[in-house]
């Protein structure tokens, strides 16, 4: 009986070591670092940086040469499904409410400010990238949980045996 127990133990432990020169696949792919899709455009008077967060299109514009905020403008976009006046959304900030989801691309998004004195058309790209692809789990026979139950159930097993033995006193 112990030189079962012990036969079994050592292949136990013997399977458990580490050893190298094994492939166990590609590493698992990070998380992907998810910014809000945007686009930016540039001219002698005006930068605009629009945001698309969620169903909302939120555009930022200042001054070219001061990069000072631009308030009671009048901002209109155009392209990627959409068309409309932006509303104000503080000093600088627009916001324009959209009804569908823009589809994953690149969308080019032309932009009208009227501001004060300046009238100006900016074109900008908005670019919104494909949703990240599930990732599948790991195979069955690669799970932890396998191996631990079947080394649990060897080792029961191996103690009931043990057990028995020595209660017919073999």
């Amino acid at each position: 009986m112990k030189s079962l127990l012990t036969f079994a133990l050592l292949f136990c432990a013997t399977s458990l070591m580490a050893h190298e020169g094994e492939d166990h696949g590609a590493p698992p792919p990070l998380p992907p670092q998810t910014l809000a899709p945007r686009a930016s455009a540039v001219t002698e008077a005006f930068e605009v940086v629009a945001v698309l967060d969620g169903k909302t299109l939120l555009i930022y514009l200042d001054h070219f040469a001061t990069n000072a905020p631009i308030g009671n403008a009048r901002v209109e976009v155009e392209g990627a499904g959409l068309k409309g006046f932006l509303r104000a959304n503080g000093v600088g900030t627009y916001l324009l409410n959209i009804a569908k989801a823009i589809p994953p691309g690149k969308h080019p998004l032309t932009i009208t400010i009227d501001a004060a004195d300046t009238t100006d058309l900016l074109i900008a790209t908005l670019e919104i990238p494909q949703p990240p692809a599930e990732i599948a789990p790991p195979p069955w026979w690669k799970s932890g949980f396998l191996w631990g139950a079947i080394a649990l159930l060897l080792f029961g097993t191996i103690w009931l045996a043990r057990r028995s033995f020595r209660r017919q006193g073999i």
